[in-house]
């Protein structure tokens, strides 16, 4: 798909998003310089195939994902309407096609965005030059090729990509591991001790600070010998065994740069697969939040200033087409923008807080005013600070599923239909949050890179009551192995069973726990 020369606004374009910016910065909402690009549905689909970038490296499944858009736009099954990706300046594209309406429309939905991917604290350690990163990571992969031949580097993204979704993406805002400068303060403080004691200084491990003529009943000789001797026994051991890492690890794909038998160029691309993962992942923690703020700003900006007499009508068709939510699913739009009006409307009302949430008069809730006025500065606060589960955890109430009619549903086996399965709050949120955790996706962990003594890798899946999909879980252990070089086995649980799924690069396995 080739990169194309994009269009500049037309003028009456230009004064739409002069207008809705201005009026965007007077509500409060602060983001990074926005540019605007016009482009027709075939280019819009390519920069879509490409999540929102005009350039990545090559790959089969960019041009697979955009003869899907096209065709889906072909059938009049689904239409791209704009675009915007989260770097600084943020770069956002119009379709061509569009009625002036539906500009606007875009263009206030578009300044949400960029308010959100500013100010969200789960964006905040992204990078916000990843356009440059894009095509830097896509010149090198090209080089690659060159070298060394498509279909090899082909291949070798291909099992990259099978396991970019094993990362930790709460590992950017948490400290899993110790801090550089601390280790290396401790690594001078053991040299100097180590120094010491070769100078003959007492100071042996393990004793504790006496004067000279107490020091044989404080510090007995045999038992400082038997502890250095357990000591070294220890590390003896641990040596022996060289098992590692310490603690579970999350991050496979760190986990495999640090310790896969890889060469230069499959590091480098592995790295290239990793950084992208982590890139995109708030945006996967933020589904939510983010598109329910945008099309909650569309809908304020829109109603108050945006709209001619003339022009009513299609917005409305346009934005409550964009907010249905049918039965079978959720819609982000829907639940965002729902939550962030039922936040605003609660703290404009005092509806928080202990003595509200104690009252059980139905009148009294319903009529409850205290006029405190603080909503807009509330959701300002959560746009802030939460994501998703955070969001739905904190803020969805019992009184918001029964006005918005929330149920949850599952499968009948005798009828062979999917059928409600409950109306009650508590298993409407934790369904919901079920399906928000880890994106829905199972939680991995690699436990052992040193297996049986023999360099395997052993991982094990978090089980909460939803079993690996098989064809799934052997697909990831092929690519795990083509990367590890070494038999790979996860622990997991099979029809409610524990069991171990193993692949040594010619078979599949599947034994019980030993």
């Amino acid at each position: 798909m080739p990169v194309t020369t994009h269009r500049a606004l037309p003028p009456e374009i230009r004064d739409i998003q002069d207008e809705m910016e201005e009026i965007a910065r007077s509500y409060g909402l602060d983001f990074f310089k926005t540019i605007f690009e016009m482009l027709d549905y075939e280019e819009l689909s390519m920069f879509a195939a490409y999540g929102g970038f005009p350039v990545r490296y090559p790959h089969w499944r960019f041009g697979a994902e955009y003869d899907e858009l096209m065709k889906s736009y072909s059938y009049g099954l689904s239409k791209i309407y704009e675009m915007v990706i989260n770097t600084d300046p943020c770069y956002a594209y119009l379709l061509s096609a569009n009625a002036i309406t539906d500009q606007k429309l875009v263009i206030a939905h578009v300044y949400g965005h960029c308010d959100f991917f500013k100010n969200n604290a789960w964006f905040a350690g992204t990078n916000r030059k990843m356009l440059d990163a894009m095509a830097n990571h896509a010149a090198r992969v090209n080089r690659y090729i060159d070298r060394f031949g498509y279909e090899t580097v082909e291949q070798f993204i291909d099992a990259c990509l099978s396991l970019e979704d094993l990362i930790d993406p709460y590992s950017v805002h948490i400290r899993r591991r110790p801090d550089p400068a601390h280790l290396k303060d401790a690594a001078e403080k053991r040299r100097r001790q180590q120094e010491k004691e070769d100078q003959g200084i007492p100071e042996g491990r393990g004793k504790f600070r006496a004067k000279e003529y107490m020091d044989s009943f404080i510090n007995p000789p045999d038992v400082l010998l038997q502890e250095e001797e357990q000591r070294r026994l220890e590390l003896e051991q641990r040596d022996a065994t060289r098992s590692f890492p310490e603690e579970p690890q999350r991050d496979v794909l760190l986990f495999l740069l640090e310790h896969a038998p890889l060469r230069d160029w499959q590091r480098d691309i592995l790295t290239i697969i990793r950084d992208e993962a982590y890139y995109f992942a708030p945006q996967g923690q933020t589904k939510i939040m983010n598109e329910g703020w945008a099309s909650y700003w569309h809908s304020k900006i829109m109603t108050r200033h945006g709209l001619t007499d003339a022009e009513v009508i299609d917005y409305a068709d346009h934005h409550s087409g964009t907010m249905a939510m049918s039965p079978q699913r959720l819609n982000p739009y829907k639940i965002g923008i729902e939550l962030f009006k039922d936040i605003e409307e609660r703290w404009d009302r005092g509806q928080f807080g202990p003595e509200w949430e104690e009252c059980d008069d139905l009148h009294k809730r319903k009529t409850w005013d205290r006029q405190l006025g603080l909503g807009r500065d509330k959701i300002f606060e959560v746009r802030r600070i939460h994501n998703d589960i955070t969001f739905i955890d904190t803020f969805l109430t019992e009184d918001f599923c029964r006005k918005h009619k929330l149920f949850t549903f599952a499968y009948n086996e005798n009828s062979g239909d999917y059928e409600i399965a409950s109306r009650e709050f508590l298993a409407i949120k934790q369904q919901l949050l079920f399906s928000l955790t880890n994106f829905g996706r199972p939680f991995i962990y690699v436990v052992d890179g040193n297996y049986r003594n023999r360099g395997e890798m052993y991982l094990k899946h978090d089980y909460a009551g939803i079993e690996l999909k098989q064809d799934y879980a052997r697909d990831c252990l092929t690519n795990l192995q083509t990367l590890w070089n070494r038999p790979v086995h996860i622990e997991t649980v099979i029809d409610d069973e524990p069991a171990v799924l193993a692949f040594d690069g010619t078979s599949h396995e599947v034994r019980a726990v030993e």
